[in-house]
């Protein structure tokens, strides 16, 4: 008996092969002059002395029989290997085993290859979260439910005049000064960032299990593939009864 996967390697090629030449029969059986003949001969009046003209005739170029006996041949092969494919994936389950533990017990084979593709679709999905600034140093923030960086300190000043004195006065000369600013503590700013973001190690790990289960889904669908099935016939009884056999 076959395996369902030597079955669904033939099943592809045999649609397209089916497809191709059922469409060129049925473009010759629209051509109704290739299924007529004829035969026609000429018998003078005046036998003796009548002009005597050679026979004419147009053979017969195709066999409406023959067409169906061909799409006959095409279609019986395409049916009973799908109805065998999809018998088989009836019958067809694996575990989908990570680790040494099932996670999955008994997955149909349809099944697995929905998951196959979903699964690659989680792993861009996952790929894609955003994660904080690796500046910050982060912990998880049990009362928001963010990412909550450590306390960082800084001082705010204030821009003060300050006059100071170039030259003393003397009898003379009055005192130089010069007006100028500079910048005195008055306070300090404690700031603390949130973030919304997935913490770096744990993305990571997500990605992790992502893989084994994509490689464990694949491993299980090459499985479930390795069913023996007998070979299933649908075109004969369909075809009975299309034509009254």
């Amino acid at each position: 008996m076959p395996k369902l996967n030597q079955i669904n390697a033939v099943v592809t090629a045999r649609k397209g092969d089916a497809e191709k030449q059922i469409t060129e029969l049925y473009k010759l059986i629209q051509k109704e002059q290739l299924f007529t003949g004829r035969e026609r001969t000429y018998r003078p009046l005046d036998e003796v002395n009548g002009q005597k003209l050679p026979p004419e005739s147009q053979r017969v170029q195709q066999r409406a029989d023959d067409l169906i006996r061909q799409a006959r041949e095409k279609w019986t092969e395409l049916w009973n290997l799908v109805l065998t494919q999809d018998t088989g994936n009836q019958s067809a389950k694996a575990d989908v085993v990570v680790d040494g533990k099932a996670v999955l017990a008994n997955v149909p084979i349809t099944t697995l290859l929905f998951l196959d593709k979903q699964v690659n679709d989680l792993e861009t999905f996952v790929s894609k979260l955003p994660t904080p600034d690796p500046a910050e140093e982060w912990a998880h923030d049990p009362n928001s439910g963010l990412l909550r960086s450590k306390a960082n300190e800084s001082l705010r000043t204030s821009k003060e005049p300050t006059v100071i004195v170039k030259y003393d006065a003397t009898k003379e000369h009055p005192a130089q000064t010069e007006l100028f600013t500079k910048d005195v503590p008055v306070g300090t700013w404690t700031q603390i960032l949130y973030s919304g973001c997935i913490a770096a190690d744990r993305k990571n790990a997500i990605l992790a299990r992502v893989r084994k289960l994509q490689d464990a889904i694949k491993v299980a669908k090459e499985q479930a593939n390795l069913l023996e099935i007998e070979r299933q016939k649908a075109a004969e009884a369909l075809f009975g009864y299309v034509f009254g056999e």
